[in-house]
């Protein structure tokens, strides 16, 4: 009787834990994610626009998303590092076909969730498995929507081109070591991606991710339009000066152009607006021709912004469709007349409305090719404002990105609103140089409850540059141009307007008035979170982020040979906090010893030393080893960088 109560209770025991187990399997199949490790740049992107982000608590370098205390990288898309997913304990993990290893080593351990998008149905496929997983189905379907109300619109719009003729365009891919010419294969999507731009994209007979192009082929395909992502410049340039490859109509013509990679090299939710973007680079002349307009330019919705000034009746981002596409205005409306100074159209008095205008990328060309004025004009017009009553300044910045912000001391009052982009045009004022003239990029709008005198509007522009700089140094911005050895001081663009205000009359917005105090700490504040917003430019964003904006790509440090073998460990050693930050002072020696802060640099060599000995013992390589050939391939770098580069390489190899 005994040993049968004794087997009753095992097998209960045991069907309890069997239950536990299913329980547990049932909840990772079925369970919306909660702790999700995307190895899939795409994926994090949809991931995003659904709203689940916060379930992401790892991610690949290629990600745009902040890492912080429970949001880690975990390797690059090619090299993902099995014990840094590990130790996030995932319950979903996003991989690609080429992630094989990684999807055997955690079938048991956590959802597995293949994504491989090569074509835009793909892209509609996989955001709506992933809006099912995460049970965001109704946003999956309007991001759908979306994107494909983005690609009829371009379609829409050439077919209103008279006379269309055949443009050939190709996508050039280049890398520092390259002999050749790169381009997709035939059957890649960027190809597609141009079709759908309304571009002819060449066909080489091969196929393939990216392939060769020889001068025969370059020569007798004669690109129209040829665009690249920012990584391709350098190459681009260096072939493109050399005779036969620069003899094409699109060098010829000027006719290059470069996008950010992110919208290049992938299909994302953000490709219909690349599309809009690379067939408004293609067709300028007709994207920028109001007689082919597809839909009524009108205001489409109103949302407003809590500015509470007394002079300030409302303030409101307005919503626009101007030339077909979506625009968004920062408007700001008076109770009665003010005097402003604007930093691009001068003082001007009776002012009933300030703002800050932004246009999307396909848009960008229009106000160039129709010049400033005529561009207002279109824009107030739409609006239903008057250039005469009003300021406005003009961006390419998101406006969805703006940042709010109110400073207070006593009964003193500031705001500043601000919108902020520095990937592409940011420079270092009295070293780089300044050939073109346009709209601005930072812009800043500053507004108080203090009656201004001119000299302290004058001086609010001062106070308000400074800050500005403050705060790009205080990123470590990097000029566009020049970011391997220099910061950014500004974009070169950037604008500010200063209303004067009602209240008190004060004559002083320096910075050792309270009122420029202020000024600076909301104008500080306010450049640091768009540029957030806006660029992915937080304080403490990856290593990863903060070399590729010193045009620094991990595999162009390594010598070709070695590089196979030596790819993966270096972003697996940069990965650690502790070598990270140790290439992070390499970038303050190298500012501080390129403006001649620093003379001797054996102290740092010596640290060198000891971090390459300790990579050597910490990732199973032979102390004091070294590869048979110089593991480092760049002769460019400032020295701190090339001593740190060469620590962590010489510890690694064999």
């Amino acid at each position: 009787m005994v040993k049968q109560i004794q087997k009753t209770r095992l097998l209960t025991v045991l069907l309890v834990a069997l239950y536990v187990i299913f329980c547990r399997i049932e909840a990772i199949a079925y369970d919306s994610p909660r702790r999700v490790v995307s190895l899939v740049p795409s994926a994090t992107e949809i991931i995003q626009k659904l709203g689940e982000s916060d379930k992401i608590v790892g991610m690949s370098i290629h990600d745009r998303l902040p890492t912080t205390e429970d949001r880690k990288i975990v390797g690059s898309f090619f090299h993902p590092i099995t014990s840094a997913i590990q130790s996030l304990q995932p319950d979903t993990i996003i991989v690609s076909p080429r992630h094989d290893a990684i999807s055997k080593e955690f079938a048991s351990k956590a959802r597995i969730v293949t994504v491989d998008i090569n074509s835009i149905e793909e892209l509609y496929k996989t955001i709506q498995s992933l809006g099912n997983l995460f049970r965001r189905e109704a946003e999956a379907e309007q991001l759908i929507s979306e994107i494909k109300s983005e690609i009829a619109l371009v379609q829409q719009k050439l077919s209103k081109i008279p006379d269309r003729r055949p443009i050939r365009v190709m996508r050039f891919m280049g890398r520092r070591d390259s002999e050749s010419v790169m381009a997709p294969g035939d059957d890649s999507f960027q190809n597609d991606l141009i079709r759908l731009a309304g571009g002819t994209p060449p066909s080489f007979g091969k196929k393939g991710a990216v392939i060769p192009v020889s001068l025969k082929e370059w020569q007798i395909f004669d690109p129209e339009v040829i665009y690249g992502c920012g990584e391709d410049r350098e190459v681009a340039e260096k072939f493109f000066s050399l005779p036969g490859w620069k003899d094409v109509s699109a060098v010829k013509n000027g006719r290059i152009f470069y996008f950010p990679c992110d919208l290049t090299c992938r299909i994302s939710p953000n490709t219909g607006k690349f599309i809009q973007w690379l067939a408004s680079t293609i067709f300028e002349d007709a994207f920028s021709n109001p007689e082919f307009l597809v839909t009524q330019e009108k205001i489409e919705s109103r949302k407003p912004i809590p500015v509470h000034l007394s002079f300030v009746r409302s303030a409101e981002v307005v919503t626009s469709r101007i030339l077909d596409f979506q625009n968004k205005t920062l408007l700001l409306h008076f109770t009665e007349p003010m005097d402003v100074l604007s930093t691009l159209e001068g003082p001007k008095t009776g002012q009933t409305v300030v703002g800050n205008h932004s246009s999307p990328p396909p848009l960008w060309g229009a106000g160039h090719r129709l010049g400033l004025n005529n561009w207002r004009d279109h824009i107030e017009k739409v609006l239903g404002i008057s250039q005469k009553e009003a300021s406005l300044l003009f961006t390419g910045a998101d406006m969805d990105n703006l940042s709010l912000q109110v400073k207070t001391h006593g009964d003193l009052i500031v705001y500043a609103l601000v919108t902020a982009g520095a990937e592409s045009n940011a420079l270092r004022a009295s070293r780089d140089e300044g050939p073109w003239e346009e709209p601005g990029t930072i812009n800043i709008i500053i507004l108080t409850n203090r009656r201004l005198s001119p000299r302290a509007m004058a001086r609010s522009i001062i106070t308000a540059t400074e800050a500005k700089t403050a705060a790009l140094q205080d990123l470590d911005v990097r000029s566009s141009y020049t970011g391997l050895k220099w910061q950014a001081t500004g974009t070169g663009t950037d604008e500010i307007i200063v209303v004067s205000g009602k209240g008190k009359p004060v004559d002083n917005a320096g910075g050792h008035a309270r009122l420029g105090e202020l000024i600076a700490k909301a104008v500080y504040d306010g450049v640091k979170d768009a540029l957030a917003r806006q660029n992915g430019f937080y304080k403490d964003r990856s290593i990863f982020k903060r070399l590729q904006e010193r045009r620094l790509e991990l595999y162009s440090l390594i010598s070709p040979k070695l590089r196979p073998a030596l790819l993966p460990k270096m972003e697996e050693v940069l990965i650690d906090p502790r070598y990270a930050a140790f290439m992070e002072v390499a970038f303050l020696l190298s500012d501080a010893e390129n403006r001649g802060l620093v003379k001797d640099l054996s102290s740092f060599r010596s640290l060198a030393s000891l971090v390459s000995k300790e990579i050597a013992q910490k990732y199973g390589r032979k102390k004091n080893a070294s590869c048979q050939e110089k593991p480092t391939a760049r002769d460019d770098l400032p020295e701190p960088i090339a001593i740190a580069v060469g620590a962590i390489l010489n510890g690694l190899c064999k």
